[in-house]
């Protein structure tokens, strides 16, 4: 009976078209999951005018999708690695495509408040789902590079979000941003037709011909042959649970690491994905200009991923972090600096690519550490606890705000999660399991699904 090594034929093959398509709706999903998460950020301006909410109002509103996206990452997550990716992503379009799409109709706080929640279910789960997938089918030497890629995507759609509210919103009002979000639904049979699913789950399900298909597009010289054998580490098979799995084999550290350094970039970049707008129209900016900082934020996001990504493939990814974390405590404390048009821009680029930048990159990073087996489970609990920062981001804003502090005190407060998140991570992820991937699988001998140690 032929052996074939599911992990050889993945990281060894060169990008082709299966890994385009899979790029493709992989970060489609996530721009319209950006999308959807940044336009609370667009329309509040117009909601504080509106309904005549106060700025600990309008910050804790904002919390609300994001704890949805807590519970949603720590549900999801686990999830998928028992009923496959496919399934959950499609679970998370609904949810935040089709309440984001409701959202538009709510006439006042709890209505807008309980959508939001429930749309934050689906755009916290679909994340560490699709992290996942495109970390499992992409090639060893570009994984990071696809891995941030697609998720720059999330930049995406937070910048076609403020295009679109500043076009939309004068002539529609706010609701008008909110409808856009039902394209994805419509999407959605596509989405299903050409994503697979994780190989692991493929494998488990007894779905070998369904995986030989999915070999054969990812490495065109691959014939599957009768009676074929994969194959696939996915960690250590014991009785513990996935959870309890992030803490053993020597992963104790780096998981809470892996938590405080979520925690503290999502914290920074929700505090200024909700109030830069704000800040910068209170700074003496109409909000047109004060929407294109956040464009301009997105923008750099997009540079710091792809950027982010390129030098992880070449650097240990913790050293990357970690000079973009006190890159981003830099630029952010420069803010609050009065300087001219273009040095401001310049700044709120480099603070979107070393703190949005850093999100995506950290996913990655997460997503290459953790066994198979545990993956979507480690992402999710690590975005998860991380979304309790991103919920008192717009928390904290609401409170500096209502302080009445000098301008520049706000982005101090901002920047100070970054240089936590600087210890953190340079002590997370020096167990990297990764290696031991290999390791097992050199050795192996004939089993379908392959129990992975890690160190």
């Amino acid at each position: 009976m032929k052996q074939t090594d599911v992990h050889k034929i993945i990281d060894e093959a060169k990008f082709n078209r299966f890994h385009w398509v899979l790029l493709f709706w992989c970060a489609l999903v996530i721009i319209f999951d950006g999308y959807d998460l940044v336009i609370y950020g667009v329309v509040l301006p117009k909601l504080i005018a509106d309904w005549n909410l106060t700025p600990m109002q309008a910050g804790t509103m904002g919390s609300y999708a994001l704890f949805g996206m807590m519970f949603g990452a720590m549900f999801f997550g686990p999830l998928s690695d028992k009923i496959g990716r496919k399934k959950v992503i499609a679970i998370c379009v609904v949810l935040f495509s089709l309440f984001t799409f409701i959202n538009g109709f709510a006439s006042n706080v709890s209505e807008f408040a309980i959508c939001r929640f429930i749309a934050g279910l689906g755009i916290g789960g679909v994340m560490p789902n699709v992290v996942a997938l495109m970390t499992e089918y992409s090639p060893k030497k570009i994984r990071s590079l696809l891995v941030t890629i697609m998720f720059s995507g999330y930049s995406v759609g937070g910048m076609l979000s403020a295009g679109l509210g500043i076009w939309l919103i004068p002539a529609y009002g706010w609701s008008a941003v909110f409808f856009v979000a039902i394209i994805p639904l419509i999407l959605l049979p596509l989405i299903l037709y050409f994503l697979p699913d994780s190989p692991a789950f493929l494998l488990r399900s007894g779905d070998n011909k369904k995986m030989s298909k999915v070999l054969s597009r990812i490495d065109p010289d691959y014939t599957p042959e009768n009676n074929t054998q994969y194959q696939y580490a996915t960690g250590n098979n014991s009785a513990q649970g996935p959870l309890l799995a992030l803490f053993k084999d020597g992963r104790m550290l780096t998981t809470f690491m892996f938590w405080i350094s979520f925690f503290m970039c999502l914290l920074m970049v929700y505090a200024l994905g909700s109030w830069l707008p704000k800040l910068m129209n209170k700074a003496g900016y109409p909000i047109g200009s004060s929407l294109m900082f956040l464009m301009v934020l997105n923008i750099g996001a997009i540079v710091g991923a792809v950027g982010g990504g390129w030098l992880a493939d070449k650097f240990p990814p913790r050293r990357v972090l970690s000079l973009f974390f006190i890159i981003a405590a830099c630029s952010i404390s420069l803010l609050g600096i009065k300087s001219n048009t273009l040095i401001l821009n310049l700044l709120v680029a480099i603070a979107g690519a070393t703190t949005i930048g850093s999100q995506i990159l950290l996913y990655a990073f997460v997503a290459q550490y953790y066994p198979l087996r545990i993956r979507s489970t480690g992402i999710g609990w690590a975005s998860g606890v991380g979304r309790s920062g991103a919920i008192l981001g717009p928390i904290l804003g609401g409170i500096l705000l209502s302080m009445n502090l000098p301008l520049e005190f706000n982005f101090y407060m901002f920047a100070i999660p970054g240089a936590i998140a600087c210890i953190a991570i340079s002590m997370a992820g020096k167990n990297n399991s990764s290696h031991v991937v290999e390791q097992v699988l050199n050795s192996a001998s004939n089993p379908k699904v392959i129990p992975e140690k890690s160190v």
